[in-house]
């Protein structure tokens, strides 16, 4: 009788486990989002990409859930947006670059699952076509507006000498950098400063990590004299931010309104982020989802700008913000155009200001 019992207590186990098994497995998700190298809370692209679709999810009970791929790699990207496809995901929306390659590919491989690609347009792995099917939205920002926002505040409001800590060289890194020069250069002119009055320091960390090499770099910086940096590299901006508080100096941070993250914060460079995902999740839900289309966010439609509620700048004021912020909706500040493919900040015609690039 003993050994009966045992045996049907085991069965029991065997069964309630293949039943939680199966349970499991069934379990769906309507919305997804595939992180890149960073994280749902990496306070910057990740994260606002994610609270868009959470946004949505939440008002519309929907379910949804992320996924972090198991290493940086197209492959990677795609054994995630496979397991996203199987477990039911009508949207999955994919934030950086990185998924251009990993997207051309699933467009075709998922052609019922739409594709929210944020800062990117899908291309062969050669770059030799680029194609973007009905399934698929790109989403690009002119990074380079609100770049120039931010050095322009900076200089507006009294800072001379300033830093750009940019993570990765990548193309959007790239806009807000050269952005942040030509913004800096546009309110040395207006205030009549004299050659050399506004330096840049300038240096790509060549990650999106927090590292110690990036805050001694920044507190080495800071004691040099320079008065505010730009952190606008994901989780190197936690770098930054450390070495201001160390120094009691001042931090730009980037994509979303980081103030909340450090008293160093003056200002972010925010894109849109959080309200153009959301846009794009509605749009689909009201039958109108822009697929085969890649939708740009400027200033000319509100896609790009600074926090101005949260900032904590000294003498830079709203209507300052407004009237620079005119200028570059309208057209009458141009975007940057030809950026050169290394990163040099030296291409960009500097009138006054000094710009060093640091390796």
């Amino acid at each position: 009788m003993k050994k009966i019992s045992i045996i049907l207590l085991v069965a029991l186990v065997l069964l309630a486990a293949a039943g939680c098994s199966r349970s499991r497995t069934a379990e769906t998700f309507e919305l997804a989002l595939i992180t890149d190298v960073g994280t749902i809370d990496d306070k910057s692209f990740n994260q606002g990409s994610w609270e868009g679709l959470l946004q949505y999810a939440r008002e519309h009970n929907i379910s949804h859930k992320y996924y972090q791929p198991s290493e940086q790699s197209d492959n990677a990207y795609l054994e995630a947006i496979d397991l996203a496809a199987r477990a039911g995901a009508k949207i999955i929306v994919t934030p950086g670059f990185l998924f251009e390659t990993p997207i051309y590919v699933a467009q075709d491989r998922y052609p019922d699952v739409r594709f929210i690609l944020v800062d990117g347009v899908p291309h062969s792995a050669d770059y030799s076509t680029f194609r973007t099917a009905s399934n698929v939205v790109g989403v690009l920002y002119a990074e380079d507006q609100a770049g120039f926002l931010a050095g322009y505040a900076a200089v507006k409001d009294g800072n001379r000498r300033l830093g750009f800590m940019g993570g990765m060289a990548v193309p959007a890194v790239v806009r807000f950098g050269y952005g942040f020069i030509q913004g800096a250069e546009y309110a040395a002119g207006e205030l009549g400063l004299a050659p050399g009055s506004v330096s840049i320091n300038y240096h790509y960390t060549g990650g999106f990590a927090a590292t110690p090499e990036a805050q001694t770099m920044s507190a080495s910086w800071y004691n040099s004299g320079i008065d505010i940096i730009f952190a606008c590299g994901g989780a190197v901006g936690n770098s930054v931010m450390a070495a201001a508080a160390a120094a009691g100096k001042k931090v730009i941070g980037v994509d979303i309104d980081q103030s909340g993250e450090s008293p160093t914060v003056v200002t972010s460079a925010m894109k849109g982020l959080q309200v153009s995902v959301y846009d794009c999740i509605r749009d689909f839900y009201a039958n109108r989802f822009p697929g085969g289309q890649t939708l740009v966010f400027t200033a000319a439609n509100d896609g790009i700008g600074l926090p101005m509620a949260t900032s904590r700048f000294t003498s830079f004021s709203k209507a300052d913000y407004d009237a620079i912020f005119q200028k570059l909706a309208s057209g009458v500040i141009p975007r940057m155009e030809n950026l050169a493919e290394d990163g040099s900040p030296g291409v960009v015609p500097v009138r006054i200001s000094r710009v060093t690039a640091i390796r």
